[in-house]
């Protein structure tokens, strides 16, 4: 059995049973190879746009004698899929940016797909306005810590893509920018990630102080009305966990 890190092992988990899984980036094909040896999904697709990652996919699945239920495809982002040919797709390791762009570039390619797997090192917010945007509701969320790395998964679901953000006293831009399940649930974890962001933004608000040319005033403002943003939701953390 593969041994998985603590983010790809929970993406794998998050799969429906027996789904037909892409796993878009797939790099090592280590969690489609996770998926088939646990009996998860039935079938699965590994996409990789680089030719040296996808011969370590190829070699990956010919060492675990999965090549029958494991298709390695070289191809960039939806390109190695066809329309109804899969359940889920799982995109991670990758910034939120370019999970979108892959979204968007293959959104035809998302037909018959009932279950979508994120997992974008930076810029979740990007994401979540993605699902809202273009018909999908957002199901659950996850986040972790894994080697001093804060990760967060994001499932989403064909649906109502507003119903996660109904009937919060939160407004719609600070739920996007937290996660509607990941606040309502604040987690230690959830808090320590926003007093690291915080810790960021004193750093360049500092930095900004010193500055005396005119353009760095639009800036200062900014900052300090992020910094007072952060600092009002994480007291809510706090207080609502105490």
């Amino acid at each position: 059995m593969i041994e998985l890190s603590q983010r790809l092992r929970t993406i794998g988990d998050m799969v429906e049973q027996g789904h037909r899984v892409a796993d878009i980036g797939s790099d090592h094909a280590y969690l489609p190879t996770y998926l088939i040896q646990k009996n998860i999904a039935s079938a699965c697709i590994a996409g990789e746009v680089n030719r040296g990652p996808w011969q370590s996919a190829v070699r990956q699945i010919r060492s675990a004698g999965l090549g029958e239920r494991i298709d390695v495809r070289l191809g960039d982002g939806l390109d190695v899929i066809h329309p109804g040919e899969v359940d889920t797709v799982c995109i991670a390791g990758m910034g939120g940016s370019l999970i979108v762009s892959i979204l968007d570039k293959g959104m035809e390619k998302l037909a018959g797909v009932t279950q979508l797997l994120l997992a974008p090192n930076v810029a979740a917010p990007l994401v979540r306005r993605w699902l809202l945007e273009h018909g999908w509701q957002l199901n659950r969320e996850k986040i972790l810590e894994e080697d001093g790395i804060i990760y967060e998964i994001l499932e989403a679901i064909p649906g109502n893509p507003a119903f996660p953000y109904e009937n919060h006293e939160r407004e719609l831009e600070d739920l996007l920018e937290v996660g509607p399940y990941l606040w309502q649930e604040s987690s230690p974890v959830l808090r320590k990630k926003w007093e690291q962001e915080l810790g960021k933004l004193r750093s360049v608000q500092t930095q900004l102080q010193r500055a005396k040319n005119p353009e760095a005033e639009g800036k200062k403002q900014e900052v300090n009305k992020k910094l007072a943003w952060m600092e009002e939701m994480l007291a809510c953390m706090q207080t609502d966990k105490e």
